[in-house]
């Protein structure tokens, strides 16, 4: 008996590892699938024909002859299954859908400031349903949504615990799952982003992700492997679900009251508020100046480097893995990379490398890595 739910496990497991890595490409063949997962050809036959019979992939003509017969291929149907994300900030509300692609396939950001309302509540679901009928989604293909939140979610208790930034505590997750037209998760806004990132691209191993949007927050991401199956496992999430609270870092004890209470946070210093209270609250219009090179924008930028490296230096003495700068000031730091790894090398003791990376998903990342969970969800269950 335990052999055969042993032989079961096993076979499930090949079964999404086929799925998943055919998700993955435009269009694969057999032979493909089993000299990049190590699998007999019987083995991927019996898996391709299992998921054609689930109407979950296609076939999709064939490959190039290589000298042979040419090799039908498959590709997975991506509109099988859609998912919602929505992400909440104390000002605005983000709103994506994606499929199977995990790709964004529409979004919208609109103004609302957050209030623990009812109405408030009402309101977001009043955006969905606008944005469903809006782009045409077939409820019956919605598998869930998603919510990013900038706040601290104890996943095992099921309460959100603290969001400063939301200026909410201890509220239950059903007070806002259980208004949601489709089943929800609440999600930290910064391991949503750090999925995004993890799952669009090739960054296998151990990351940490900065979020330096409106607050300052993070994600470590531990031995991510894309060929574990269940993406969300690398997050670490800490005893309390208080990991990656980077914001909170003193690098200058005394200094600026956070927000938090205490003074000196890299929050203080690191946020995005930092540099578009420069530019008429407008962080573009910020780096635009910063481009155009106007003095004043360009001493500011300096010190906001000169604490930035202070932050990014520190995770790396902890983790020693690649730091990827992410959230609002994440979409703009790529031309300022070596600026910016040249200011973290004169600070790092174990050599020079370039293990400060911008982050490769700017738009909504936190929406669509909320919505990605429900679709993880989805693909592990084939």
């Amino acid at each position: 008996m335990k052999q055969n739910l042993n032989n079961l496990e096993v076979k499930k497991w090949n079964r999404n590892r086929v799925f998943r890595y055919i998700n993955s490409q435009d269009i694969t063949s057999m032979p493909e699938i089993a000299a990049e997962l190590e699998l007999s050809v019987p083995t991927v036959l019996a898996i391709v024909n299992e998921l054609e019979n689930m109407q979950v992939i296609r076939e999709a003509g064939y490959r190039e002859s290589t000298g042979g017969r040419k090799a039908k291929a498959f590709a997975v149907i991506k509109d099988v299954k859609y998912s919602i994300g929505v992400d909440i900030t104390r000002n605005h509300v983000g709103i994506v859908y994606t499929d199977l692609s995990e790709k964004v396939l529409k979004h919208n950001r609109i103004r609302r400031s957050f209030q623990h309302t009812k109405t408030y509540l009402q309101e977001i679901v009043q955006i969905i349903d606008d944005f469903n009928k809006q782009n045409n989604i077939p409820r019956e293909r919605i598998v869930g949504m998603g919510i990013s939140l900038p706040a601290i979610i104890d996943e095992e208790k099921s309460i959100i615990t603290n969001s400063r930034a939301l200026d909410i505590y201890s509220v239950p997750c059903e007070e806002w799952t259980e208004c949601m037209p489709l089943p929800c998760e609440l999600i930290n806004d910064a391991n949503a982003a750090a999925y995004t990132e993890i799952n669009i691209g090739e960054t296998h191993g151990n990351m940490v992700y900065l979020s330096l949007s409106n607050t300052v927050g993070g994600a470590v991401v531990l031995g991510n492997d894309a060929d574990r199956g269940y993406h969300w496992e690398p997050i670490y999430k800490g005893n309390n679900w208080r990991s990656s609270e980077f914001g909170h870092m003193v690098i200058h004890p005394g200094g600026k009251l956070c927000y938090c209470g205490k003074s000196g946070c890299a929050d203080v210093y690191c946020s995005a508020l930092r540099l578009a209270e420069q530019a008429d609250g407008k962080l573009e219009l910020f780096f635009e100046k910063l481009q155009a090179g106007d003095y004043k924008i360009q001493e500011i930028w300096k010190e906001y480097l000169n604490n930035l490296i202070i932050v990014i230096d520190n995770i790396r003495m902890c983790y020693d893995c690649d730091v990827v700068i992410g959230g609002y000031v994440g979409s703009y730091i790529e031309p300022y990379l070596n600026e910016i790894r040249k200011a973290a090398a004169e600070r790092n003791i174990f050599g020079v490398d370039t293990y400060i990376k911008a982050c490769r998903y700017q738009v909504e990342a936190s929406a669509l890595g909320a919505a990605m969970f429900q679709i993880d969800k989805y693909i592990e269950k084939i």
